[in-house]
């Protein structure tokens, strides 16, 4: 099968891949680009798991082809903050317990960041709405949506 040079900007960092006309952009991610902080989960955008930004648009990465990403912006996890330096949404996460397996939490933090990047304060039917296309079988979703409701982006650049 034709290989094809894509470049997509990964966190802040511009990096080459060759992928094929029918590669998934969580393939590349994971398997060109190291970006195991992507989750696969059912390769089918059902569980949100592997929701990126993409030109700051949350995406299931597994129903995206790579080349669609060709000169765009890929943010994953990684790219929202560091342990060093946590993002205010991931700092809510921890604070309400909005963590347990921590198997969802990439593509919940993904999801939530493309909607407080919109509204930075917006209400539980709105949060519900766009964490809808991501699952979690731990937490119930309460103290999820409280993280993200209670998040604090004041002091963000």
């Amino acid at each position: 099968m034709k290989a094809y040079e894509i470049e997509i900007k990964l966190n802040g960092e511009w990096r080459k891949a060759e992928v094929t006309a029918r590669e998934t952009l969580l393939s590349t991610l994971r398997n060109k680009l190291g970006a195991t902080e992507v989750k696969n989960g059912c390769s089918k955008g059902d569980c949100g798991a592997c929701a990126v930004l993409l030109d700051g648009k949350a995406v299931n990465s597994c129903l995206t082809l790579a080349m669609q990403a060709d000169g765009k912006e890929v943010v994953t996890l990684r790219g929202i903050g560091t342990e060093e330096k946590p993002h205010p949404l991931q700092k809510s996460f921890v604070e309400h317990g909005a963590v347990q397996c921590g198997f969802c939490t990439a593509g919940m933090i993904v999801s939530a960041k493309a909607l407080l990047d919109r509204n930075p304060k917006p209400g539980r039917e709105e949060i519900r709405r766009a964490i809808s296309g991501n699952l979690c079988r731990c937490t119930g979703y309460k103290k999820i949506v409280e993280a993200i409701q209670d998040t604090d982006l004041s002091g963000r650049v």
